[in-house]
């Protein structure tokens, strides 16, 4: 039986929401997978069961986001603040820098974990305009290991539209809360990480798309299991990986080639997020966003009530309406819709229309 009249119109950040059909798929096979008597979650990651679901998720993710094939899929945890550690552990090598572009917190903190392993530097900040828009390019030094970006800013609500040529300088994307959301270019790449509790299911994994010449290169006097060579050696079952959410990531996976692929998730997605960013831009400023329109995400749409007691009013009647999640970070506060490829977009019309008319109401 369904349970669409019970959802609530979630607005998470993260983890966030998950495709109805998968949850109630997830549901049907919770105790017995497969025929098996146990659940995914009882198997054993060595079972050949388990294997297959591990492998067709591996092979979903290469075809739907065209992996080239000098590119490894890893599966790890640890979620993207792991990698803040790994990537420089992995390829920062003596003499050289990481260059790290600042659009907001989680680029920050990206940067000062890699300033513990070497030299890192951040040429370019968008951090003294308040973290509102993502700059046109970036500096390459001859001396960087790699250029560091965050394509999507969750907490500010800014998105990179273009990615920068850093030419032969490899460019690393924690693409965790845009990922999967459109098609990419995977070859301006040279490792794309991301959790995967934005997009492509629960928390528990992360995602790793790494250039193979990157491997064979990298430092390799660490500790084995933050050695990402450990993982592409085998096939990401060197230890016990996050089974149940490896099973729904690959259910996830199977729900967005259903909607059509990258190129139709990515017109669902701007047709979502137009729902709401025109609400806003015809408010006559009784709403205002935060980023500059020209770097807007599509995945957190941050936006303020002109009236700070106004704003509280909207998010406790929002609250009573079923809108769950609008509240901005912790950070800087506000509101924010974190519309992620599983959000519906009846969702994103039922917020348009409530925020249209607490508007007039209170005009």
């Amino acid at each position: 039986m369904s349970t669409t009249t019970t959802r609530a119109y979630n607005f998470n950040a993260g983890p966030s929401a998950l495709p109805l059909e998968v949850l109630e798929k997830a549901q049907a096979e919770l105790v017995n997978f497969q025929g098996t008597g146990m659940s995914v979650m009882e198997l054993s990651h060595r079972s050949a069961t388990f294997e297959e679901v591990h492998n067709t998720a591996i092979a979903n993710l290469r075809k739907l986001f065209a992996v080239p094939d000098n590119y490894e899929v890893l599966f790890l945890q640890g979620g993207a603040s792991l990698q803040f550690t790994m990537i420089p552990m992995n390829f920062l090598k003596e003499g050289q820098t990481a260059n790290y572009v600042l659009t907001g917190s989680w680029s920050e903190k990206a940067f000062k974990e890699a300033k513990l392993f070497g030299e890192a530097v951040a040429p370019i900040s968008t951090k003294d305009n308040k973290y509102k828009n993502i700059p046109t390019d970036v500096e390459v030094a001859a001396t960087d290991a790699y250029v560091h970006i965050t394509s999507n800013n969750t907490i500010y609500g800014t998105q990179w539209k273009q990615f920068p040529n850093t030419g032969n300088t490899p460019l690393i994307a924690d693409m965790s809360s845009d990922i999967m959301s459109k098609p990419v270019d995977i070859e301006k790449f040279g490792l794309i990480y991301a959790g995967a509790q934005k997009n492509l299911g629960p928390s528990g994994v992360t995602v790793v798309i790494v250039r193979k010449d990157l491997l064979e290169n990298a430092n390799g006097n660490l500790p084995t299991i933050l050695n990402y060579k450990t993982f592409a050696d085998n096939n990401s079952l060197y230890n016990t990986p996050p089974t149940f959410g490896i099973y729904m990531l690959g259910e996830v996976l199977k729900w967005i080639e259903a909607q059509g692929g990258l190129a139709q998730v990515e017109k669902n997605n701007e047709a979502k997020a137009a729902l709401i960013y025109d609400t806003i831009d015809n408010s006559n400023g009784f709403y205002y966003g935060h980023a500059e329109k020209d770097s807007r995400s599509l995945m957190n749409i941050t936006f303020r009530v002109a009236d700070e007691e106004l704003e509280k009013k909207f998010l406790q009647e929002a609250k009573e309406a079923g809108f769950v999640g609008l509240n901005g970070h912790r950070s800087v506060g506000g509101c924010r819709a974190s519309t992620y490829n599983a959000v519906p977009v009846e969702a994103c019309q039922a917020l348009a229309d409530f925020m249209k008319q607490f508007q007039a109401n209170n005009q």
